[in-house]
């Protein structure tokens, strides 16, 4: 123990629970039982310089227990990272940089925002593969430019949640050295005791994953032992490492210590007298830090400091002596060059399926991003996922830059989450469109956090065909779509899919998530660029059209096919191919009444998917043509038949319209 150990968990203790008495709402429970983890993980392993919060090689923290954000907050004060106790103060309230849960670039210091349990453990997972991989193709012998541990603090509910299991395993099989997960185990949930839905053995769990266990039996006040487990890990590097540490929720305040009362509500002002007294505070006090505890932990951000500016005499010795590699590793740092989408990048040869077009793209952009990585939950056959010139990332191979990602969707897209968060690296993940919904919450994520993550989802609708309902996307579109801050594309052709990759590469400030398709669909000369609009007119008439036909996907060719048999009747029908709905409502007033006229009120939404938010397209007087209902097992060909996916019902649709 050193001196001002007991005092400055013990300050942890009373300036969390104050703050979240003050905002009447929070989780006091957590940071006062998990304080002595993070008070010796902040102060004698944690490096992070407060005067540089960005540098590339600080460790990684992640609280995967969200709820506890103030335990977090905490300790960013103290450790002067950028939260004033002004911000402590305002915990919770309308514009302050303490939200309830952590949130990604809300708070300095915040390294991802979590709050869903369990996801924080994947995003961790994702940083320890980034850190992994970074440092296998950069370090060199005297030159650890790469050289950082991800910490996660999580609770009973993250290890609870399916995702944490999907990650852990994972992890396990990787054996990721440098991610070191703190288990606060203090068998309290909002229900109560965990015993009532949570009785497995943890630590056999972990072992059977390939992970490194340890117990630490008394969290409440050894730190010692805290400290010693961490460098018990930190020694284990072929290992992922778990530290259960035994606590009490609520510990220091006798009426609600151990109990589900002080997990999610405040613990009030007579509790707060008690847990003053009986660690030793002041009650007149309030939001009271001893100087002490704040000089000890300047002390520790000015060691962290100088760690930083070895590292950076490090680097200036590395471009010397390694200049290439230097080079190589500012451009991994970098946000890819708008000159790699040159002309040839949009070239393709004749009709092809757009997840073919996909894997086209992705392998043009292997050979001029080499900070590309990423991979499939094992259907990179099908999803054609996979860069042919790289290696796959492996435990024997961690400079690979294909991922096998195993049948673990949901934990892919927080990994996925991890990667760009860690930085120096440009992710993708692959699956399945239908499991979407797996995904959906990691992909929620990534809008949340602006993190241009690319999700790439084939097999985009009915077109899957015999695999029938249960692989059949309909309402998958409209999910993606109702994400805020979310790009949902279904590509034309490939030239659209081209213009995917470039938006998601060099513009996006969110997902983009792609649905191509299993069929071949045709190669229009008239796409390309445009698609950028999100919107835009593939094929025109003379004069005011009497019908607007709008489709994405494969359903554009049967909108252009409608429209020549409309003209042969005297109708005159304009083509729409609508990629990317949400990039066309950011286009101009002016452009979007280019494309889609009011006048023109006669409009119909082609899509194999469900209606749902197409109206605000076609108005009260349009119509769609689509599913709203699931599929069935049979040829595409079939399929789209018998659910009215045919030019002669658009058509008729179309002449109904103007008549």
């Amino acid at each position: 123990m050193r001196p001002n150990d007991n005092l400055s968990v013990n300050t942890i203790r009373v300036l969390s629970a104050e703050a979240i008495n003050k905002s009447n709402s929070g989780h006091p429970g957590i940071t006062m039982g998990a304080a002595p983890i993070a008070h010796t993980l902040f102060s004698r392993h944690y490096k992070m310089n407060p005067n540089d919060l960005k540098w590339d090689n600080r460790d990684r923290f992640v609280l995967s227990a969200g709820h506890g954000s103030m335990l977090l907050y905490t300790m960013l004060h103290l450790y002067g990272m950028g939260t004033s106790m002004e911000d402590i103060k305002n915990f919770r309230q309308w514009g302050s940089k303490t939200p309830g849960h952590p949130e990604y670039d809300v708070t300095p210091g915040v390294e991802t925002s979590t709050g869903p349990l369990g996801m924080g453990v994947s995003n961790a997972v994702g940083m320890a593969m980034a850190e992994a991989h970074l440092a296998a193709i950069f370090n060199k012998p005297g030159f650890p430019i790469v050289d950082h541990y991800t910490y996660v603090l999580t609770g009973d509910g993250c290890l609870m949640e399916g995702i944490s299991a999907e990650a852990s395993s994972l992890a396990g099989t990787l054996k990721l050295g440098k991610l070191i997960l703190l288990y606060d185990k203090n068998n309290i949930t909002i229900e109560g005791d965990i015993d009532t839905a949570f009785t497995e053995d943890v630590g056999k769990r972990y072992e059977a994953y390939g992970w490194h266990v340890q117990h630490v039996d008394d969290a409440n006040t050894d730190i010692d032992a805290i400290d010693k487990a961490i460098e018990n890990a930190k020694a284990v590097t072929d290992k992922p490492s778990i530290i259960i540490c035994r606590t009490t929720i609520g510990y220091g305040c006798a009426p609600v210590a151990g109990t589900a009362s002080c997990h999610g509500s405040p613990i009030g002002e007579a509790n707060l007298k008690i847990l003053k007294e009986t660690l030793g505070f002041d009650t007149e006090k309030t939001f009271y830090v001893p100087e002490e505890v704040y000089a000890d932990a300047k002390a520790v951000g000015e060691e962290n400091a100088k760690k930083e500016a070895e590292w950076c005499e490090m680097f200036k010795r590395y471009k010397e002596e390694y200049p290439e590699l230097a080079a190589l590793y500012e451009k991994f740092m970098s946000k890819p060059s708008e000159e790699i989408f040159d002309e040839d990048f949009y070239k393709f040869d004749g009709p092809m399926a757009t997840r073919n077009s996909s894997g086209l793209v992705l392998n043009k952009l292997s050979k001029v991003l080499p900070n590309l990585f990423g991979g499939s939950a094992d259907l990179a056959p099908s999803n054609m996922s996979k860069m042919n010139d790289r290696e796959y990332f492996s435990a024997d191979n961690y400079a690979g830059s294909n991922v096998h990602f195993g049948i673990r969707e949901f934990a892919m897209a927080g990994i996925a989450n991890g990667m760009y968060l860690h930085g120096g690296v440009t992710p993708y993940v692959a699956t399945f469109f239908v499991f979407s919904d797996y995904l959906k919450h990691g992909i929620r994520l990534s809008a949340l956090m602006n993190l241009p993550v690319i999700y790439v989802m084939t097999h985009d609708s009915i077109g899957v065909g015999e695999d029938g309902p249960t692989h059949e996307p309909i309402e998958q579109l409209a999910a993606v779509r109702s994400i805020p801050n979310a790009y949902m594309w279904r590509p034309a052709d490939s030239k659209e899919t081209a213009a995917a990759y470039e938006f998601a590469l060099t513009k996006a400030d969110g997902p983009v998530v792609m649905a191509l398709s299993r069929q071949k669909l045709p190669l229009y000369e008239e796409t390309g660029r445009k698609a950028l609009c999100g919107a835009y007119i593939l094929k025109d008439c003379e004069g005011t059209p009497d019908v607007i036909l709008i489709g994405t996907g494969s359903e554009v060719e049967l909108c252009v096919k409608a429209a020549d048999e409309l003209k042969a009747q005297g109708i005159k029908a304009r083509v729409v191919s609508m990629p990317c709905q949400e990039l066309f409502d950011k286009q101009s007033k002016e452009y979007k009444e280019s494309v889609l006229p009011c006048e023109v009120r006669a409009r119909i939404a082609v899509e194999a998917g469900c209606s749902f938010g197409w109206q605000k397209y076609t108005g009260l007087d349009g119509d769609t043509l689509t599913i709203d209902h699931f599929g069935a097992s049979a040829p595409a060909g079939t399929l789209f038949k018998e659910f009215g996916f045919t030019v002669e019902n658009l058509v008729d649709k179309a002449k109904a319209l103007v008549k």
